[in-house]
């Protein structure tokens, strides 16, 4: 069982339990999170005495926690996964989200499985598979358009599988889990949780005449994910779990982020035909805002189909909001006059401008003064010295890319998650019985034998029932109405009431605690479902035997050893990826048909990227519009395993001898 077809659920990263703590307080259905080791985040794991507090707390609002399992695994680790997993189902974890397929061989726990995005989700076959092996949700390609979106769903079942969908944060460039870049240079496996983002860096771009294209530009580099508008397609399309990206972010931005898709989602939850996953109502003290975070601007990819501006070429960093215009320049300090004349400067706010090459500078203010608030005219002083600021100029515009006042505001306390209640207080035959039933259909009941004492102020007695009952201010429940069912007006000590209500509290979250159900586990189907091909290169990323045995279960004939084997010692593909760089370019042979005078002098031509000593190819496959990032492991990785193996032998699956 997955997800019913009409829920929606809003999930949101967490680095640690109390970030976690925090998205389910601003709205979040469910939480990913890494689990004490084996997390694609290799410096983001978590103790179990800290996953049990987080856990807890999500399941007074029927929150999930799930628990990410996501690396490739030796053979010398699975046993350790496989303890890990029951660790925390024990702890009360509602699923795993697993890449390795060696997880399915194990004896795991009776714990709902999902499919991480490292398992490279882009066909209905493939999505189909998963399904068919037991995974209840699967986390398909970023780079899929609505049609491919909705082709998997036609090719799954809905009640058996949910369709899960990054709506926003960091985009890596390459098809999860088909990259190698980072462990081909530096023997650190973006499958293992321990990417170098080689993506992020400037590169030069040659032809095949050796001609510079492009100079010290991240081409690799992509803009952020941001899919606020495309959320009523996406479901239409068939994604029910929208997933923010994030599991190294800090408070503010899981804060900020799950507060503005909360506010989306519910938006549609009111039109009625669907419904949150979890229990309560969110409210925020602030307006959430995606700007206010680090991004590198926004792009909703290619759901909408490839679109031109995609690429955050020029800087990995945020670049931030325009504020306003360089005035006058100092010894110490520069003017600027701010385009909104009602912004205020702060201390320690973060500004940021492009230098004539296009580079991003960043400005830490020590000290803003404002010197002509009616003209907008702020002063900033500068934690560093104005003569190292490159191309700081009159009329330079100026960006502002932290702002001390919205980070205080996200440290503070800034939202309230409550469940609706009804409560009914009635007269017994020898005092008073408190019901409360919560919007989740939970009913409790708390009675107190209490003399019947007649009111002395009728007018004021009932009143003052209703507002000493309806004190739910320091707990998880609002009062949506209290009935009052008795014989005529009585007074009832304030001492009395409070005890009723706290009882009955209590009464309730146990029944909730108990009415809690755990996510089914699901079977496998019987006989093994074949895998949609029969072969498989290092690009499945098998690494260990049980991955192996299951692909050889699924009628797989030929498995090669995962990149990690170090068994492709020759150029291969170290990354795939949608983005094309000689699109972006306007260089693509498909752009250049029907142009006069461009066609057919256009060719897909491998090019040169180029950082440093690093050298990759890039080699463009027109027919699924794809480019592939071409090199080597280097010597250095090879040499430096081999002594690792020499200390330390370590066992994986290999196609050739030790």
């Amino acid at each position: 069982m997955s997800l019913a077809p009409h829920q929606i659920e809003l999930l949101s990263p967490a680095r640690d339990a109390d970030i976690g703590i925090a998205a389910i307080d601003h709205g979040a259905d469910a939480v990913y999170i890494g689990g004490p080791a084996f997390g694609a985040r290799a410096t983001a794991g978590n103790d179990i005495r800290e996953l049990e507090r987080l856990i807890a707390h999500a399941h007074r609002f029927n929150s999930r926690i799930f628990i990410t399992l996501n690396t490739i695994l030796r053979d010398d680790e699975l046993e350790d996964a496989r303890r890990m997993a029951w660790q925390v189902y024990e702890a009360g974890a509602d699923a795993l989200i697993i890449q390795d397929m060696g997880l399915l061989e194990l004896d795991l726990p009776p714990i709902q499985l999902h499919a991480s995005t490292q398992t490279d989700i882009r066909t209905p076959e493939k999505a189909r598979f998963l399904q068919d092996a037991g995974l209840s949700q699967i986390v398909i390609a970023r780079e899929l358009d609505l049609q491919q979106i909705q082709a998997i769903r036609a090719a799954t079942d809905p009640a058996r599988t949910t369709i899960e969908f990054f709506v926003h944060g960091a985009l890596c460039v390459a098809y999860s889990g088909q990259c190698f870049i980072s462990h081909a240079h530096t023997g650190r496996s973006a499958n293992r949780g321990d990417c170098n983002q080689a993506c992020r860096l400037p590169y030069e771009v040659l032809d095949g005449a050796g001609r510079i294209i492009a100079h010290e530009k991240h081409v690799l580099s992509m803009k952020d994910n941001n899919q606020s508008d495309n959320l009523r397609a996406l479901i239409a399309a068939g994604v029910r779990s929208f997933k923010i990206e994030g599991r190294y972010k800090d408070l503010g931005y899981v804060k900020n982020i799950t507060a503005h898709y909360r506010k989306l989602l519910d938006e549609i939850v009111e039109q009625g035909e669907f419904a949150r996953s979890s229990s309560g109502r969110t409210s925020f003290s602030f307006t959430p805002d995606p700007d206010q975070n680090f991004n590198r601007e926004f792009t909703d990819y290619f759901v909408n189909g490839r679109q031109d501006d995609i690429g955050a070429f020029d800087t990995p960093k945020t670049p931030g909001r325009a504020i306003g215009w360089v005035t006058q320049i100092g010894d110490k300090w520069f003017e600027l006059e701010v385009s909104d004349k009602a912004s205020v400067l702060h201390n320690g706010d973060g500004l940021c401008y492009y230098d004539l090459q296009k580079e991003l500078v960043g400005v830490h203010i020590n000290r803003a003064e404002s010197v002509a608030p009616k003209k907008g005219i702020w002063r900033v002083f500068p934690k560093d010295d104005i003569a190292g600021f490159k191309d700081l100029r009159k009329g330079l515009e100026i960006n502002r890319n932290r702002d001390m006042d919205w980070v205080r505001t996200l440290d503070k306390k800034s939202s309230e998650r409550r469940i609706g209640l009804w409560a009914e207080f009635k007269e017994t035959p020898d005092g008073f019985a408190l019901t409360l039933t919560d919007e989740d259909g939970f009913v409790a009941t708390a009675a107190i034998a209490q003399q019947h004492q007649p009111a002395s102020d009728v007018a004021k007695a009932e009143a003052t029932l209703r507002e000493q009952l309806g004190r739910f201010g320091a707990t998880i429940f609002t009062l949506h109405d209290i009935s009052l069912q008795l014989s005529q007006p009585w007074f009832v000590p304030a001492s009395a009431l409070n005890q009723l209500r706290r009882e009955a509290l209590a009464a309730l979250e146990a029944a909730r605690a108990k009415g809690f159900v755990r996510l089914p586990r699901a079977e496998p189907v019987q006989p093994p479902t074949p895998f949609p091909e029969d072969t498989l290169t290092y690009l499945a990323n098998v690494f260990n035997h049980k991955a192996h045995d299951f692909y050889v279960k699924h009628g797989v004939k030929v498995i090669d050893a995962a990149y990690e084997s170090k068994e492709e010692e020759g150029e291969v593909s170290l990354m795939i990826t949608k983005h094309c760089v000689r699109y972006s370019m306007s260089l693509c042979p498909k752009q250049a048909k029907g142009v006069i005078g461009v066609k057919g002098t256009i060719k897909a031509e491998p090019l040169q990227l180029i950082n440093g000593k690093e050298k990759l190819k890039l080699v463009f496959d027109c027919k699924p519009c794809e480019m592939h990032v071409v090199g080597k492991m280097k010597k250095s990785v090879i040499h430096q395993h081999q002594k690792d193996m020499q200390e330390q032998p370590l066992q994986f699956y290999r196609t050739r001898p030790a």
